[in-house]
């Protein structure tokens, strides 16, 4: 059996600025983590580091323009390599319905617990920059630990 964490939530702001945040190097960096490197093309690899600890790193998987985000894990200190990730986005309610999932893990132990927690503050980031222009990714000065 594999387990999958999801989120959904909505953003109010254009769907376009939202697929932008999810999909370059750039928007990435300003929500998740600050040292997020890498070519963010179907088929390049996206490096991000936390602090000391380098990984996880990514292939692009898959890309339409305002409407999907696709990841593959290939390199993790912490076992994620086969998790996929996947963003979709759609309009609902006059915003941006986004749909957020992790997907691969074997067991629903604490360090999924740990990491469902984690993506829900950086989904709430996300939602942030695109509507604030100000996120609060990994290494920013806005950053609470």
């Amino acid at each position: 059996m594999s387990y999958s964490i999801k989120h959904l939530f909505h953003i109010n702001a254009s769907r376009e600025k939202v697929y932008e945040a999810i999909s370059t190097i750039k928007g990435i960096g300003n929500w998740w983590t600050v040292k997020t490197s890498g070519e963010p093309k179907v088929g390049g690899i996206i490096q991000f580091s936390f602090g000391e600890m380098k990984g996880p790193d990514f292939k692009v998987t898959e890309l339409v323009p305002n409407e999907k985000v696709s990841w593959e894990c290939i390199a993790s200190p912490h076992g994620w390599v086969g998790h996929t990730f996947t963003f979709l986005l759609d309009k609902h309610d006059g915003k941006i319905r986004v749909r957020f999932s992790h997907n691969g893990w074997n067991e629903q132990d604490e360090f999924y617990a740990i990491c469902n927690f984690s993506w829900g503050r950086y989904m709430e980031s996300l939602r942030q920059l695109c509507q604030t222009g100000k996120g609060e990714a990994f290494g920013s000065e806005g950053y609470r630990k």
